[in-house]
């Protein structure tokens, strides 16, 4: 194997699952400025993720409803005024 090739500042670290509350410690070498205090009083650097494999459809077996129409929404809504097809405004035609 070739040396001096991996990360050497391999710590524990707590990653938290925000749509389950789940968190789990394992090593990693990932950047964070949050921090948590888990059970054993011990304080770890925390990275939150949006989905793990405690909420991930294909490890659960359950699925779960993601309001995809509500961001399509809103996101139109915001870059309206950017679109060449958008409605011309003060009386312009």
């Amino acid at each position: 194997m070739k040396k001096d090739i991996h990360p050497s500042n391999y710590r524990l670290v707590v990653f938290k699952d925000v749509s389950n509350d789940e968190s789990f410690i394992t090593k990693s070498c990932t950047q964070t400025k949050e921090t948590i205090v888990m059970d054993d009083g011990v304080e770890y650097p925390l990275v939150k993720v949006e989905i793990s494999s405690s909420s991930h459809p294909f490890f659960t077996g359950k699925m779960k409803f993601v309001d995809t129409a509500g961001r399509i929404d809103k996101f139109n809504k915001k870059f309206a005024k950017f679109s060449k097809f958008a409605k011309k405004v003060d009386g312009d035609n």
